[in-house]
């Protein structure tokens, strides 16, 4: 069981930034990653980006890569997703979520879900 606690959400202007924090805490395995995904109102759940915990490998979303970042801090437990150049578009419920079986972009990949945390930009 994993569980997961995000914060770091909030409302900012267009080519603003933020960081979301993910708090991670129970039993992982060598294999565990930990992605960011985010939900719009009316749209479906996508993913933005993910992290192998035992190598940092990384992988985004080509509508992310070069503005956002996703980091770990092993002593802490938590993954951070570093937002630049924010866009209204990004404007979402961000979601941290555990895999066991290795980085992926696959939702159904992912067992484990935080609660979300809402990021809004304005333009």
């Amino acid at each position: 069981q994993v569980q997961l606690v995000e914060s770091g959400g909030g409302l900012v202007q267009a080519g603003g930034s933020l960081r979301l924090s993910c708090a991670a805490s129970g039993r992982t395995g060598s294999r565990y990653a930990l992605g960011w995904f985010r939900q719009a109102p009316g749209k479906e759940r996508e993913f933005v980006a993910a992290i192998r915990w035992s190598t940092g490998t990384t992988y985004y979303a080509d509508s992310v890569k070069g503005r956002f970042t996703i980091s770990r801090d092993n002593a802490k437990n938590t993954v951070y997703l570093q937002m630049n150049s924010l866009k209204p578009e990004d404007t979402a419920v961000y979601y941290c979520a555990a895999a066991g079986g290795g980085i992926s972009y696959l939702i159904n990949e992912y067992d484990y879900w935080g609660q979300g945390t809402q990021v809004t930009v304005s333009s």
